[in-house]
């Protein structure tokens, strides 16, 4: 059963046990306001393409992972949440585009789920407020942080991740003695993370007894030009593998030991990081409870599936959007013609296709 804990208009958070700081929020929702407000009479290019960030993490594994670790699920009572979030830019005006980023928090007690969906938060960014909204946004949560502010088309992934690691760190306070799931690395030192925020928020999960895990759905890690994600296809599930001593280059910086997990039958396994500070013992069990107590399909838990899921903008939600802006704001939906396509045909790749890789 799910428990639905809807958008940040209320003025407290249902996370379990604990009052969580609004302010974060607050500044995304007046930001979101204020920049739409430049948009007025504007003309407004739809777009629907989803905006990544690829990371190279540019780690050598330097020996050969060690062998196969079995896995026991362990029932004990344990609760487990996970966080993620979506960014979508929905269209473009002559000053810039018009971005959507939303987040959910998901927690699974005592064979329960609840969750928590923030957003979406609506914003136009421009050249011209580019900055500005960006370091209010750093400022008003990390506040000792001093990020280089992206480029046009770089911050709704920068944004969306000062997103999660509000989210992320609202959530580490609020459960305690659970296992915490993160989609991605325990990486640090790259644009989107600091090593200082990564490692408070892994303090303070420490702190209250939890176990931060952190899934990595496609990874560049290779031994002998091998994915190291292919090293247990056909081992017997569940089970881990260590890769040990990985040395990453200045400025990254690896929080995390670096596992390779199959979890279930099949051909799917994935690069697991599990905070580095935890004994090695303690990773183990770590594992061994989450088995215990989600489910778990394709080698994946469920808590951060549904995190994602709840997370992602589907069709219909983008189409409103899009007629929410439209309407409230007055903006002229105009149709650009795709030059690709225009001049190639069928052998065009299309703009948004190029924004896409």
């Amino acid at each position: 059963m799910i428990e639905q804990h809807n958008i940040v208009t209320t003025p407290k958070y249902n996370f379990p046990n604990t009052q969580i700081d609004l302010e974060f929020p607050k500044r995304f929702v007046e930001l979101s306001l204020n920049s739409l407000k430049q948009t007025i009479n504007s003309a407004f290019q739809l777009n629907q393409q989803f905006l990544q960030q690829n990371i190279n993490e540019q780690l050598y594994i330097p020996r050969p992972p060690a062998r196969p670790i079995p896995l026991h699920p362990n029932s004990t009572e344990t609760p487990i949440a996970a966080v993620d979030t979506s960014s979508i830019k929905l269209g473009e005006t002559s000053r810039g585009i018009v971005i959507a980023i939303r987040g959910t928090s998901i927690w699974k007690i005592r064979h329960r789920y609840g969750y928590l969906r923030v957003g979406p938060f609506i914003f136009h960014i421009t050249e011209e407020n580019l900055n500005e909204v960006y370091k209010i946004l750093q400022k008003t949560y990390f506040p000792e942080e001093n990020l280089t502010s992206p480029r046009l088309m770089q911050i709704p992934t920068r944004m969306a991740n000062l997103l999660e690691r509000w989210l992320q760190t609202s959530l580490v306070k609020s459960i305690s003695n659970g296992i915490i799931l993160f989609d991605g690395s325990l990486t640090a030192g790259t644009a989107n993370t600091s090593v200082h925020q990564l490692r408070e928020i892994l303090t303070i999960a420490r702190n209250m007894g939890n176990v931060t895990l952190a899934f990595t759905k496609v990874t560049t890690l290779r031994f002998n030009g091998y994915l190291i994600t292919d090293m247990l296809l056909n081992q017997k599930p569940p089970c881990l593998i260590e890769v040990p001593d990985i040395k990453p280059k200045p400025p990254l910086a690896l929080l995390g030991e670096i596992y390779v997990a199959k979890l279930s039958n099949g051909n799917y396994a994935f690069r697991l990081d599990i905070d580095k500070e935890i004994p090695r013992e303690l990773r183990i069990e770590a594992v061994e409870r989450l088995l215990g107590n989600d489910i778990i399909t394709q080698s994946y838990p469920e808590t951060l599936r549904l995190a994602h899921i709840l997370c992602t903008f589907t069709a219909n939600e983008v189409i409103a959007m899009q007629h929410f802006i439209w309407k409230r704001h007055g903006l002229r939906i105009m149709n650009r013609p795709d030059m690709h396509r225009l001049l190639f045909g069928p052998f065009g790749k299309g703009e948004s296709d190029n924004e896409a890789l």
